[in-house]
C-alpha cells in the first residue's frame, strides 16, 4: 500500500510529522510505503537528525505551503506545487492510495471534492469524529463540521457511511444508528429531524434503533450517531473540552478521559469520496501523525471506499 503524508500541514509540522513518521515505520510492515511531500530543504534535514530511513520511504519535493488563511480553492488553483496540490495530484492519478495532511482543513476538503470526486450517488461528503464510549467501546458521529445545513436524505446517507465504517475500520458487528434529537420519541426535534426519522426508519442498510438524545451520545444507546455538521462540530469541539478540563481537574491519569485527546485517533475520515483522504488536528503531534498513517493503513487495507460505492451502487 501507498500512504500520501503532507509533511508540512500542522503548527508542529514538519517536526512533528518526522517523529510520527519514526512512530509509525518501527512497527508498520514492509509492504507500506510512505510518500513525504514537503519541502527537501526542511525535510531532509529532519529525517536525518531523528535517523528516520527506509527503502519504503519517498520523499516528494512540493517546495509550496498552503497557510492556515488562505482562501482553500484559490491556494489550491495557484499553488501547484504545494504539498496538498501534490497530494491530491499523487492520489488522483493512483500513485498513492490515501491520503493524510493537517494542514488548511478547507483546502483538505476543496480537493477530496474536486480532486478525488464524491462517491457515486452521494449527495454530499462527510466528516466524521469518533465517541469514546462508557463501556470502552468507539462510536462514530457524523456530519461534523462539513454541510452545517443538511438535507433529510443528507443525513439518511450519513447514516450508511457511517454504519460501514464503523462495522469495517471500527469492527462493530451491526451497528446501531441513532438521530440526535431533543427528544426519543418520534415526532419530536427540529424539521429536519422530524423529516428524517422515517427515512432512517425504512432504511433497509441499517439499524436504526431511533432518536437519541445529548445524554446518551457517550452511552451504549448507539454506535453510530447522525446529525447535521453544526450540531456534530459543536459536539466533537465539546469533546476536546472534556479532556482540557479532565487534565486541569488533574483527571488526566483516568483513562476513560484519556481516551478524549485527539491525538488518540489522528485524524478524522473524509467520508463519502472515492478514496481515503484523512484530516489532521492543525496542532497535530507525532502521536497523531503514527494514529493517521494507522487510520489510513486500516480503510486501505479494509477497502472501505470500495464497500461504499458498492452499498450506493446497490441502493
Amino acid at each position: 500500500m501507498n500512504i500520501g503524508l503532507d509533511m508540512m500541514g500542522g503548527d508542529f509540522a514538519p517536526l512533528e510529522a518526522v517523529k510520527g513518521l519514526k512512530q509509525f515505520l518501527s512497527t508498520a510492515s514492509g509492504m507500506t510505503h510512505i510518500y513525504c511531500i514537503g519541502d527537501e530543504a526542511q525535510v531532509q534535514p529532519l529525517l536525518e537528525e531523528h535517523q528516520v530511513a527506509s527503502p519504503n520511504l519517498h520523499l516528494v519535493h512540493a517546495p509550496e505551503v498552503i497557510g492556515y488563511h488562505e482562501h482553500p480553492t484559490k491556494a489550491l488553483k495557484e499553488k501547484q506545487r504545494s504539498s496538498i496540490a501534490i497530494g491530491f495530484h499523487l492520489l488522483a492519478t493512483g500513485k498513492i492510495d490515501a491520503f493524510i495532511s493537517a494542514g488548511n482543513t478547507g483546502a483538505m476538503l476543496v480537493g477530496a471534492m474536486f480532486s478525488i470526486k464524491p462517491i457515486e450517488g452521494v449527495l454530499r461528503p462527510c466528516v466524521s469524529g469518533v465517541v469514546p464510549k462508557s463501556n470502552g467501546e468507539t462510536g462514530v458521529i457524523l456530519d461534523v463540521g462539513l454541510n452545517a445545513d443538511c438535507k433529510p436524505e443528507q443525513l439518511n446517507q450519513f447514516a450508511v457511511l457511517g454504519s460501514l465504517y464503523a462495522q469495517h475500520i471500527l469492527n462493530v458487528a451491526n451497528p446501531k444508528v441513532g438521530l440526535l434529537n431533543v427528544g426519543e420519541e418520534e415526532g419530536k426535534g427540529n424539521l429536519l429531524a422530524q423529516a428524517t426519522f422515517p427515512i432512517l426508519k425504512e432504511n433497509s442498510q441499517i439499524n436504526f434503533v431511533g432518536n437519541m438524545e445529548g445524554r446518551d451520545i457517550f452511552g451504549t444507546k448507539t454506535d453510530v450517531i447522525v446529525c447535521d455538521g453544526f450540531t456534530g462540530n459543536i459536539i466533537l469541539k465539546m469533546a476536546e473540552s472534556v479532556y482540557d478540563l479532565a487534565q486541569l481537574r488533574n483527571f488526566e491519569q483516568d483513562a476513560y478521559f484519556n481516551r478524549f485527546h485527539y491525538e488518540n485517533y489522528g485524524g478524522s475520515p473524509v467520508l463519502g469520496v472515492a478514496k481515503p483522504v484523512i484530516l489532521g488536528h492543525g496542532i497535530s503531534s507525532a502521536n497523531a501523525f503514527n494514529n493517521m498513517l494507522v487510520l489510513a493503513g486500516q480503510m486501505i487495507e479494509s477497502d472501505i471506499c470500495t464497500k461504499m460505492a458498492e452499498s450506493f451502487k446497490a441502493s
